[in-house]
């Protein structure tokens, strides 16, 4: 391989491609892109309107991109449906932390666990957004993503990872963590969001796989 450096900081003569490019090649696929308005949930299910979530990937991400809720003060939430069931209802166990702080600056501001929003083997819509209500302001959202590892595995549980950051009603940036797992050996083949009540508003979910190494 030739390899110039150049002052401008530039690579230039380059004429081989490193192993790490050629050896796992669209590493990260797009499946699926929901987009919202008004939708009172948002649902991904394997097989249905070209949406996979099976074994074809041992990682499955989901990127929150500007969404919008209908109303103030409402919280976004998910569960999962394992294959052949009739419900999202899915027994979780979770923990969640998280961080704030307000557009006045100032001493507004905190890093704390919430133990109100973990489950203990419950069954209910997990909050992803956990330490505080989010903003319906025309200019705010939020984003982040979820991470949902092994699916399809029926020897283990299936955990998953929330980073979110959102504009809350009462005008602070809040970085939460949620993570957990579903506590079952049956394969997860459909998750949905929806906010705690109302609708959301505007906004779109992405659903990648991520191949093996």
């Amino acid at each position: 391989m030739a390899l110039v450096k150049y002052n401008d900081r530039s690579l230039r003569n380059l004429t081989t491609v490193p192993a790490a490019v050629t050896n796992n090649p669209g590493a990260i696929v797009h499946i699926k892109t929901l987009t919202a308005s008004s939708s009172s949930t948002l649902s991904f299910v394997d097989g249905s309107d070209s949406v996979v979530l099976d074994n074809t990937y041992p990682i499955y991400k989901f990127e929150f991109i500007n969404i919008h809720p209908g109303t103030d003060n409402k919280k976004f939430q998910f569960q999962g449906n394992a294959a052949g069931g009739s419900d999202f209802n899915e027994t979780m166990t979770t923990t969640t932390f998280g961080a704030g702080h307000k557009e006045s600056g100032g001493s507004d501001y905190f890093l704390q666990y919430v133990a109100s929003a973990d489950q203990a083997q419950g069954t209910s819509f997990q909050n992803l957004t956990c330490n505080s209500s989010l903003g319906a302001d025309n200019d705010q959202s939020f984003t982040g993503t979820l991470h949902l590892f092994n699916p399809s595995s029926t020897t283990f549980v299936k955990h998953f990872i929330s980073k979110i950051n959102f504009s809350s009603s009462s005008n602070y940036t809040i970085n939460d963590f949620i993570s957990g797992y579903f506590n079952t050996t049956s394969a997860i083949d459909e998750i949905q969001f929806k906010m705690s009540s109302g609708n959301i508003d505007a906004g779109q979910i992405k659903l990648y796989g991520i191949k093996d190494s």
